[in-house]
C-alpha cells in the first residue's frame, strides 16, 4: 500500500515536470516571449528539486533505520506526520518494525539470562574454549573444580597444576581424559569430556568437568566392605569345623571334668587323634595361606597345583566336618564311582571351596531332622572329573 502510494506520487511529479516543459515550450515559441521560457525553467527546476528531495527523504529515512539496527540502537523514532500520507505510512511501518526488533532483542536477552542462570547453577563444570585457548564461558562449578578464578585463558591453568593447560588442550583430540589436581586440601580427580562445534564460523570446544574422587572413594569403601564380608564368611567356614574337631579330639582324653587314664586309651583313639590333629594343622595352615593371599592382593601368586588323591582328600574333609555334622544331626556320605581318581588342584584352595559348599548345605539343613548331604564323584563322558553335592534341604535364601 505504501509502495503503491509513493509510486503514484512520484509518477504524478514526473507528469507535472513533463507537462510544465511542454507548456513552457509551447508558450515561448507561440508568443515569441522569452519571459515564458525563464518562468518555465524556474518552475521546472523547482519541481525537479522537490522530486529529488522526496526521493532522498525516503532513502535517508531507510538509511537512518538500517544504521540504527546495525548499531543496536532501537531508540530511533520517526515522526508520523499527517500532511503526507505516504511518508506517514512509511514512518509508521518503520516504527512498528523497530518495535518488533526491540521485542525480539528483549526476548533473546531474557532467554540468554535464563540459560546463563542454568549454567551458573549447574553442579557440573561447563566451559567453552576457542582454537586460541581463549575461554569464552566458564561457570562457577568449572572455576571451583579448577580452583582458578578468573578463568579467561587456558594458560591460567598452569597456576593450578603444571602441564594442566596442555592436557586440557589435548582433550580436543581424545574427547575424554582423567586429570589429577593436587591442592592444599588434598587432591581431586577430574573427569573431563570434550565435544567440538562450529559457532560463527569458528571452532569451539565445549568441556564438561566432574570431580569423581568422591564416587571412587565410595566404590572403594563398598569394595572393602564386600571383601571383609567374603573374608569373614570364609574364615568362619574354616574355623567352625576346626573348633568342632578339636572338641571331639579333646573328648577322647577328657571325661567330664576328669582326664582319662592312659590305660583307657586304645590304638583307635590314638589313631583318630593323630588324624584329627593332622587335619587341624592342615586346615590351620590353609586358612593362614588363604588370609595371606588376600593380604597380598596386589601380588597374587599362582595356585600351587599338584596331583591330589581325591578319595583321601574327601575323607579328610569328612573327618574335619564330622563333629559339626553330628551336632546338626546331619549325615555326610561320599560316593566314588571310579577308584583311584586324582585331581590337579591347589589343595588348600580346593578344600576351602568344598568346605564352603558343604557348610552351605549345613545352613540349609538347620532345624531339619534326618538331614542328608551326599557328595558324588565320577568321570564325565569327556573324561572330566565331576564333584556333585546334593542335600535334602529347602535351599538357601538369597541375602
Amino acid at each position: 500500500m505504501i509502495l503503491r502510494s509513493t509510486s503514484f506520487r512520484f509518477a504524478l511529479r514526473i507528469f507535472f515536470i513533463a507537462g510544465t516543459t511542454l507548456i513552457t515550450a509551447f508558450l515561448t515559441f507561440y508568443f515569441h516571449n522569452w519571459a515564458y521560457l525563464l518562468f518555465g525553467l524556474i518552475l521546472i527546476a523547482w519541481q525537479t528539486y522537490a522530486l529529488i528531495y522526496a526521493v532522498n527523504r525516503t532513502n535517508r529515512q531507510l538509511a537512518f533505520f538500517f544504521d540504527s539496527i546495525r548499531n543496536n540502537d532501537s531508540s530511533l523514532h520517526f515522526a508520523e506526520i499527517k500532511g503526507n500520507k505516504a511518508i506517514s505510512e512509511l514512518n509508521k511501518s518503520l516504527n512498528r518494525l523497530n518495535e518488533l526488533i526491540q521485542q525480539a532483542k528483549i526476548q533473546n536477552r531474557v532467554q540468554e539470562q535464563y540459560y546463563e542462570t542454568i549454567l551458573e547453577h549447574a553442579a557440573t563444570g561447563l566451559m567453552s574454549m576457542d582454537e586460541r585457548g581463549n575461554i569464552l564461558l566458564a561457570n562457577s562449578a568449572a572455576k571451583k573444580l579448577f580452583r582458578c578464578d578468573p578463568l579467561t585463558h587456558v594458560l591460567q591453568l598452569e597456576r593450578v597444576e603444571k602441564g594442566l593447560s596442555a592436557e586440557v588442550e589435548n582433550i580436543k583430540q581424545t574427547g575424554y581424559k582423567l586429570v589429577n589436581i593436587t591442592h592444599e586440601r588434598g587432591s581431586s580427580q577430574l573427569s573431563i569430556r570434550a565435544t567440538s562445534i562450529i559457532a560463527k564460523n569458528k571452532n569451539v570446544t565445549l568441556l564438561s568437568i566432574q570431580d569423581i574422587r568422591n564416587e571412587l572413594d565410595e566404590k572403594e569403601t563398598e569394595s572393602w566392605i564386600r571383601l571383609i564380608r567374603v573374608l569373614t564368611h570364609e574364615i568362619m567356614n574354616s574355623i567352625a569345623p576346626i573348633t568342632s574337631l578339636a572338641e571331639t579330639v579333646s573328648g577322647y582324653f577328657v571325661d567330664g571334668d576328669e582326664i582319662r587314664k592312659c590305660h583307657d586309651l586304645d590304638e583307635k583313639i590314638i589313631s583318630n587323634t593323630i588324624t584329627g590333629l593332622k587335619v587341624i594343622r592342615e586346615r590351620g595352615s590353609g586358612l593362614v595361606k588363604f588370609v595371606e593371599s588376600y593380604r597380598q592382593l596386589t601380588h597374587l601368586h599362582e595356585p600351587m597345583r599338584k596331583n591330589v588323591d581325591l578319595q583321601l582328600f574327601m575323607e579328610k574333609i569328612k573327618l574335619l566336618l564330622s563333629s559339626e555334622l553330628n551336632l546338626n544331626k546331619a549325615t555326610l556320605s561320599i560316593n566314588f564311582q571310579n577308584q583311584g581318581m586324582r585331581v590337579f588342584v591347589d589343595e588348600n584352595l580346593f578344600s576351602q571351596v568344598i568346605i564352603n559348599l558343604v557348610r552351605n548345605s549345613y545352613e540349609a539343613l538347620q532345624g531339619q531332622e534326618n538331614g542328608m548331604i551326599q557328595i558324588n564323584t565320577y568321570k564325565s563322558t569327556n573324561n572330566q572329573t565331576v564333584i556333585e553335592l546334593i542335600d535334602n534341604g529347602p535351599g538357601i535364601q538369597i541375602d
